[in-house]
């Protein structure tokens, strides 16, 4: 039973930084056991990941920084020929920065890899090798946990194949995220054209699929899962997604029947958060969602931050020399100007989720001092 009269950070002194291992499933149960979940969001380079480790810092919550196939290989350059090492090569280069600053903000972080669909299976494996030699060198992997999306295939597929990489997973201390039901939409090259409409059964997960997936890979290591509720990526007009959280609390309840794990064993994700109603994201959380993608509402506010800016000082995007006044307009179109523009767009956009999801002031690093 927890003690939740203690500061969670009291109770547990994680050390800041990248969790992995019992850490990291510490503070996934830590959330889910406590009501409130943390906001996941998918990063392209260092200023998106700096500008999520500072909104954590300043809210003094832990956070999720999560990469797609796509961002891993914008992260190692575009111009890399081979799109499939360029995945691999990125995301090892991001989590080698984020292992770098984020203990000195002070909070604890988990590190994820988003969809993995069929064909991106070796994107996984690679990661997986680049764990094994970080292990065999500083005694940690690079990832706290990967995420493989197979719900478009038959259940029983697609858990074969999740058992199949949580076994090389999870002695490394990685753990594994799946998806069962089908997020609608589209989140950068994995996804499923289906009608976003309220009654489409494929966005709806079964609680007793929810059961055969646990039941298979609960022992083979540390899974969560995002089962669908409704879920669509991306936003949409009010009334095209029907969200139904009340399927988070009958897969609980199913799962907690047959293995007596208390009543939420299950560790919940919740995809397609951007745009989503507070009500059904405080009902989610309280089903035992401890975690929440954001990455449309991340990236507009990043977006609509610098599209501000440069609209307020068009003159300096079109001229070196200012023609109203004769000055150097270097000052404005430093690209240091814009992209912190853009940086604050993210803290401000992450504050408001810390506070829906309930996470701001619990993180569950050890106090440090923070520069």
């Amino acid at each position: 039973m927890t003690d939740k009269a203690t500061p969670a950070s009291d109770r547990l002194g994680l050390k800041p930084g990248v969790v992995t291992g019992a850490d990291y499933r510490r503070l996934v149960e830590t959330c889910r056991d406590e009501g409130y979940a943390l906001p996941a969001v998918n990063v392209v380079g260092t200023d998106s990941i700096n500008a999520v480790l500072e909104a954590a810092a300043r809210n003094r919550a832990d956070v999720i920084i999560q990469l797609s196939n796509g961002g891993a290989r914008f992260y190692a350059g575009e111009g890399m020929k081979d799109a499939d090492q360029a995945r691999v090569l990125g995301a090892v280069a991001a989590a080698r920065h984020v292992h770098t600053v984020a203990a000195a903000y002070g909070v604890c972080v988990i590190l994820h890899t988003d969809h993995a669909d069929r064909k991106l299976l070796p994107w996984i494996s690679g990661l997986i090798d680049a764990s094994e030699e970080a292990v065999r060198e500083t005694g940690r992997p690079l990832f706290s946990s990967h995420m493989i999306d197979l719900s478009a295939e038959p259940l029983e597929d697609n858990i074969a194949e999740c058992a199949a990489f949580l076994r090389r997973m999870a002695p490394l201390g990685i753990g594994l995220e799946i998806e069962l039901g089908v997020t609608g939409g589209e989140e950068d090259g994995v996804g499923h054209d289906v009608d976003d409409g309220a009654d489409n059964a494929h966005l709806y997960t079964q609680p007793e699929d929810v059961l055969k997936a646990y039941e298979a890979l609960s022992p083979l290591g540390f899974v969560t899962i995002a089962a669908s509720f409704g879920n669509v990526h991306g936003v949409y007009a009010p009334g095209n997604v029907k969200l139904r959280p009340e399927i988070l609390r009958n897969s609980q309840a199913v799962v907690a029947q047959a293995t007596g794990r208390g009543d939420r064993p299950l560790a919940l994700v919740f995809h397609g958060g951007s745009g989503s109603e507070q009500a059904k994201i405080t009902e989610a959380v309280s089903y035992g969602v401890f975690k929440m993608n954001i990455d449309t509402d991340i990236q507009f506010a990043f977006a609509s931050s610098i599209g501000r800016y440069v609209h307020e000082h068009a003159e300096a995007f079109s001229h070196q020399i200012a023609p109203s006044t004769g000055k150097p307009t270097k000052k404005l179109y430093d690209p240091r100007k814009w992209l912190r523009v853009g940086e604050q767009g993210i803290v401000a956009r992450l504050e408001q989720s810390f506070a829906d999801l309930g996470a701001t002031g619990r993180s569950v690093a050890r106090a440090v001092q923070v520069s």
